[in-house]
């Protein structure tokens, strides 16, 4: 008996948050280990569907860096990046369309179809859902910078009840260019802006912005956080994390988070919880 009320107290815990953001718009960032382990992906797939079921619009924006470099390894193409981010040559970018557009973005379709969802994939090819420029084409190739995110396509799919799952791939509007590869992160933080979002969640590998000592740190703003990158508490990897969350704070998105995608239902955790468990930044 003890087991079932306990249930019941959870389920009480979490409906506050479900009144909360019922019909709001929730962006998550999908990547890192959450995206390679076979259980952490049912995992995924089960938590997206039932934030949908319960009323809530969640967007995925996946990554799929590891699945890349792989694939080029496998081909014998070798991996350049520069600060942190992928070079994009005409060669790379081919295989970045194919694992990004092809397989990882079908797979997560799949995923949450299986799991009773109604999911719908798309690249930001299609309907010019985003739109680029070259970051630095003589650095950087074929790595683009969002400049337009049209978000008729996407708005149309959330209307029509299904989970738009979206690979980071931007088109030009120069006729045959191959397009853009976009950083998942940013892309994530652009879509949560255009989209007006009331959050926006990255996956990552740890368990969310760590101080000094590795102690978690569970709320930030964005002077405190700007504050932490300058002191080099905030480095590597995570830098531009916390930078996508600043740039989606400042565009009206209300919280950002960073989250242990290491851990089954994180998303579930922090959405559904009153404790959470990685870091939210607001304003």
């Amino acid at each position: 008996m003890k087991h079932k009320i306990d249930i019941v107290k959870t389920l009480l815990d979490a409906l506050p948050f479900i009144k909360k953001f019922h019909n709001e718009k929730i962006v998550i960032k999908y990547g890192g280990s959450a995206q390679t382990s076979d259980s952490l992906k049912e995992k995924f797939a089960q938590d997206i569907v039932l934030l949908h079921t319960v009323g809530m619009k969640p967007i995925v924006v996946h990554g799929g860096g590891k699945s890349i470099t792989d694939l080029l390894a496998d081909l014998g193409i070798k991996s350049q990046f520069v600060d942190g981010q992928r070079v994009t040559t005409k060669e790379v970018m081919r295989i970045v369309e194919m694992v990004l557009s092809g397989e990882i973005n079908k797979e997560i379709v799949s995923l949450l179809n299986n799991h009773g969802g109604k999911s719908i994939g798309i690249s930001g090819k299609d309907a010019n859902f985003l739109e680029a420029r070259p970051k630095d084409f003589e650095n950087f190739g074929y790595t683009g910078i969002i400049e337009n995110v049209n978000t008729q396509i996407v708005d149309n799919i959330i209307d029509d009840g299904f989970v738009p799952v979206i690979a980071p791939i931007a088109s030009s509007s120069m006729l045959g260019h191959p397009g853009f590869n976009i950083n998942a992160d940013l892309a994530a933080s652009q879509i949560a802006i255009a989209l007006e979002a009331r959050k926006v969640l990255f996956l990552t590998d740890t368990e969310g912005v760590l101080d000094k000592e590795k102690n978690l740190m569970s709320n930030l703003d964005i002077e405190k956080s700007e504050a932490l990158k300058k002191d080099e508490t905030i480095v590597g990897g995570m830098v531009p994390k916390v930078d996508a969350c600043i740039e989606a704070l400042r565009g009206g998105v209300k919280k950002a988070h960073i989250i242990d995608g290491r851990v089954e239902h994180s998303l579930l955790l922090e959405i559904l919880t009153s404790s959470g468990i990685g870091t939210c930044i607001e304003l």
